[in-house]
């Protein structure tokens, strides 16, 4: 017999058996609407992958260039503040992966404090990077009109770039350094760009998963966005060492 009056009208109106009210319409069977989701978002990845994979091949070619100012440019970043919102990144790969995990066992609370710790973290890995920004604001280090290079031929006027001993630049060289952090906001700007998209869509499943939603079999959501939300991760654990990392000696 059905399960209630309400799927046995359906089943009599449609000629169909009745399906949950998250499958859509096109799709046969949850399996077949599940394997389309997830295909798609490992294609959107992929797309993403090669915009990623551009900017660092390019970064990658400017640095084998112009070693020398992207070495002095490098040395202009916090490694403190890079191993932390390193840090930050990971634990909030964790608390979304474990997010997957409550809704696929039907939790809610935990889905729900899981969501709110990534949430959480996501805004303080934007918090520390909007410090970073600050200081390269302060320092003119921002690539356009008002850039300066004076720490770079005169690195004993800027303490950032005399603790770690760095040789002075030629003022041909010194220009580069401005190319170095064009990439440098570049990259890490549209890693924070995907951040605040990812924190935006959290919102959005905090919301839904309090109201009852993600546990009650249909996860392809979260699972996906889990996905995209390891991927942006991953994507800082191959900035870090690229722009922070490399060539850090005295």
């Amino acid at each position: 017999m059905p399960d209630s009056p309400a799927i046995a009208h359906d089943e009599l109106e449609t000629g169909h058996p009745a399906h949950p009210s998250y499958q859509r319409h096109h799709f046969a069977t949850m399996d077949q609407q599940a394997d389309a989701t997830s295909f798609a978002m490992w294609l959107f990845l992929l797309t993403e992958i090669m915009f990623f994979g551009g900017m660092f091949t390019a970064y990658l070619i400017y640095r084998n260039w112009y070693y020398p100012a992207f070495v002095a440019g490098s040395h202009q970043l916090s490694i403190f503040w890079g191993t932390l919102n390193t840090g930050v990144l990971i634990s909030s790969s964790f608390t979304m992966a474990m997010g997957v995990w409550y809704a696929e066992t039907r939790r809610k609370q935990g889905l729900v404090l899981c969501l709110i710790a990534t949430f959480v973290l996501g805004l303080g890995f934007l918090g520390i990077k909007s410090i970073e920004y600050a200081e390269k604001i302060e320092k003119h280090h921002v690539p356009g009109l008002h850039y300066s290079v004076k720490s770079f031929v005169d690195p004993a006027s800027d303490k950032a770039a005399s603790e770690y001993g760095d040789k002075p630049l030629a003022l041909d060289m010194a220009r580069h350094t401005e190319l170095y952090f064009f990439l440098y906001f570049a990259m890490t700007g549209m890693h924070a760009l995907h951040m605040i998209i990812g924190i935006c869509i959290l919102g959005y499943m905090i919301f839904r998963a309090r109201a009852g939603d993600y546990t009650d079999g249909h996860i392809s959501f979260v699972e996906n966005f889990g996905l995209y939300w390891h991927f942006v991760d991953i994507i800082w654990i191959f900035l870090f060492p690229l722009l922070y990392l490399i060539s850090r000696h005295a």
